[in-house]
């Protein structure tokens, strides 16, 4: 370790944060990419293609000419991932929570229901009832 002096250790180390920086940026544009809706399938090949092929002029045109859009798919695609999970939410309280099929009120309300259509005997609906209240 005594040929490597503490000053070319920094520089390693820097050229390796670059390097996964680099790394980064890079998953992101094409993230990026295959995300927009507003290319069509050749525009998407060539922008690939031209960031793998000359990565550092490509990510850099890449940056210049479309990297203001780019905060803005960003917001839309959290938006639509909220939406869906707030969808989710309403649906899973919609259902009584755990998957029981329903709140209570709905089940004595189906119950009820069988009863005055004579699918099931006052018998029947009254342990229905009482099992469901328990």
């Amino acid at each position: 370790m005594d040929d490597y002096p503490l000053l070319n250790l920094f520089w390693t180390m820097l050229e390796l944060f670059v390097f996964i920086l680099w790394f980064f940026l890079l998953f992101k544009i094409i993230t990026d990419i295959f995300r927009s809706d507003d290319m069509g399938g050749w525009g998407k090949a060539g922008w690939t293609i031209f960031v793998i092929l000359l990565p550092l002029i490509g990510v850099l045109v890449y940056l210049i000419a479309r990297g203001s859009s780019m905060a803005q798919r960003d917001v839309d695609q959290m938006r639509k991932t909220d939406e869906a999970f707030q969808a989710y939410v309403r649906q899973a309280a919609a259902e009584g929570g755990g998957g029981t099929g329903g709140s209570h009120a709905d089940q004595l309300a189906k119950l009820a229901e069988l009863k005055n259509t004579g699918a099931i005997s006052d018998d029947e609906f009254q342990k229905a009832k009482a099992k469901l209240l328990a």
